[in-house]
């Protein structure tokens, strides 16, 4: 009798079997597709950065390149480039410190207020993605203009109206206020896609926990600290990683607005400066490099900061 039943369940097993691979089959058939396309404009495209980046390869010198190996990257790292690749590195730091830290404190500041019931609320949030909604480029060349010394608004409105300052700044020009200038504009239009993240975050906390905590005699503040933030930390994780990757690899804004300069330069303008303006493809290709390993290491930082987080 045992021996039947055994025989009965392998012939059951094998169509299940069977059905399975099928299946497995037709996943990797219609999955096909997109890995052939990712590998075409993904793959392939960084495989030849890292091969460039080991040739000096220059579109402007006539003849074929040489491997010089890992020339480029010594030459990156000896701060000989003009700027150097390590000050464009440390603007980057500083533009993603400062402009991540602004814009997750405005933006958990927005959330919460737009969150709570008022008169009007639809309409504040329709308005609020307005800085975000407008192209990069088309904002960053009307600021430009509103930091001008002789002809901006910002400057008549501290100067002329509230009398904040003695005298015009020229914001850009100057070498000390250029980047901070950059960091405010890019907070103003970001800030709201930050509010909007942490919305979603806030929308998904139950009501009841509130309920619960004031009856136990929390306060505003405690509620914040105790339960929103911690209920609140996936999406957070979810925002700053968003952000921080979009920062690091910031281009559009600066070089609008301040071109090629050294002040402001990040690791990408300094990579369109080798790669295009220059034709220095060996050179542009490790810096293009640089930056994809260290994006990657931020991803796996918060990849496992996001993995602590569901434990």
């Amino acid at each position: 009798m045992a021996t039947v039943v055994s025989e009965r369940a392998r012939d059951n097993e094998a169509p299940k079997s069977n059905w399975g691979r099928a299946r497995e089959r037709l996943a990797w058939i219609l999955v096909a597709p997109s890995l052939l396309i990712v590998a075409g404009v993904a793959i392939y495209p960084l495989f030849q950065a890292f091969r460039l980046s080991l040739t000096d390869t220059n579109i402007n010198r006539p003849g074929e390149p040489s491997y010089v190996w890992f020339e480029n990257y010594r030459y990156l790292f000896d701060n000989r480039g003009n700027p150097g690749f390590l000050d464009a590195l440390l603007n980057t730091f500083k533009f993603t410190f400062t402009s991540v830290a602004l814009e997750t404190i405005f933006g958990m500041c927005i959330a919460l207020i737009i969150h709570s019931n008022f008169k009007g609320r639809g309409a504040v949030r329709t308005a609020m993605l307005v800085p975000w909604a407008i192209p990069t480029v088309v904002s960053s060349r009307m600021w430009q203009w509103m930091l001008h010394d002789n002809y901006g608004v910002i400057n008549d409105l501290l100067v002329n109206k509230l009398g904040i300052l003695d005298e015009k700044v020229a914001f850009l020009s100057n070498a000390s206020t250029a980047l901070p200038s950059i960091i405010a504009v890019d907070v103003w239009k970001t800030t709201p896609f930050m509010a909007l993240l942490l919305l979603a975050g806030l929308q998904v906390i139950p009501g009841d926990v509130y309920e619960a905590s004031r009856v136990d005699g929390a306060s505003k503040w405690q509620q914040f600290w105790q339960i929103t933030l911690p209920l609140l930390r996936p999406a957070l994780v979810v925002a700053l990683i968003f952000r921080t990757l979009d920062a690091f690899r910031v281009f559009d804004i600066v070089y609008v607005m301040k071109g090629y300069a050294a002040e402001v330069m990040t690791v990408a303008v300094f990579a369109q400066q080798d790669l295009v303006a220059r034709g220095r493809l060996g050179r542009g290709s490790a810096a293009s490099v640089v930056i994809f390993l260290i994006i990657g290491l931020m991803v796996v930082i918060y990849t496992r900061l996001v993995k602590v987080e569901e434990q």
